[in-house]
Order: C-alpha cells, then structure tokens, then sequence
C-alpha cells in the first residue's frame, strides 16, 4: 500500500489536476470554446501574447473603405482565456496617442460574432475583423502604428499600422476563433 507523507488537501489535488489536464491539451495549438477541467482559465496576458495584422482571405478594399484580421497568438506555456473585443488605439510614427474611435460590432465586411470566451492554448490564436475607412474627411489621421489593448487586460501590444484613417475611427469585432474573409 502507498501512502502519502504529506497528503494534498483534495483543492490542490484536483487543481494539479486540472493542470496536468491542460498542459495534455496544449499541445493541439488552437482557439476553443470548451471549459477546462478546473472551469476556470487566467485571463490571456500581454506578457503572453503576440499581435499581428493579417490579410487572410485577401486584404479587405473598396469605396473608401479597409478592413484586415487582427490576430493575438498566445505565447505563453499555459491556456488563457480571451472574451470580447480589443481595445484600440492609433499611434503616429513617432509612437504618440492620435485621437481614436473604436466602434466594437460588426464591420463593413464581417458580421460581429458576438462575445464568447475562447480557450486559447499555447500557440493558438483568436481573430478579430478590423475596419475603417479612408474618404476625405475633415481630419484624416495617418497613422503609423496601433496598440491593442487585449479584453480584460491593462497592457497593450503595438503593431505597425501605416493608414489613413478617416477621422481616426475604427470597427472591430469581437474575438473569435476564426474570421472567415471569404
């Protein structure tokens, strides 16, 4: 008969567990929406991730109006969790704060999917649909980068945004596993 020295109370033990449980699962990389075994998952940290601008399905161009893929791709060791829609903010090429509206729903080109909380593991991502417009307005705003500011979080990550924006407003979706451009 084994025997514990020094036994777990059954809170740590079902927790080592849950762990165990999500270290195992990690290693598929991808976005999903299933509870883990705990139930309860840290929210995803900048310090963990990574943003990037993709043009997935081909860049999103016509009558004045841009749209791409924001995408947050964890880097940590561990699951976070992510619910809900970035926060936005334009940045000139100086890296000072330009004047920004962000309007969270659908865009132009995707419908918003709504918030859900997505399970991202290590290595995984969730997409955002980003949009705004480049007509002539009273103030165009040339921006030369974008923070983004993940849900729940304090921190932002920037990447480099070289647009025109007309009056510096922005349509972003909520978070979800994938954007389908087509």
């Amino acid at each position: 008969m084994l025997r514990n020295t020094l036994p777990l109370p059954l809170t740590a033990a079902a927790s080592a567990a849950a762990i165990a449980v999500v270290a195992a699962l990690g290693a598929a990389g991808t976005a999903s929406a299933a509870p883990t075994a705990a139930g309860k998952t840290p929210t995803c940290d900048v310090s963990g991730l990574k943003a990037s601008l993709t043009d997935k399905g081909g860049h999103q161009n016509g009558m004045s109006h841009e749209g791409t893929v924001l995408v947050l791709t964890n880097t940590s060791d561990r699951t976070c969790a992510l619910r809900g829609y970035p926060g936005l903010q334009l940045e000139d090429a100086q890296h000072n704060a330009v004047t920004t509206n962000t309007t969270w729903g659908s865009t132009y080109f995707i419908p918003d999917p709504g918030k859900n909380t997505l399970l991202v593991r290590p290595g995984g991502s969730a997409e955002a649909a980003l949009a705004w417009a480049h007509a002539d307005a009273p103030r165009m705003v040339q921006a030369g980068y974008l923070r983004v500011t993940p849900p729940a979080s304090h921190g932002f990550l920037t990447v480099p945004f070289e647009r025109v924006v007309t009056n510096g407003d922005l349509s972003v979706t909520a978070f979800a596993r994938s954007i389908d451009v087509s």
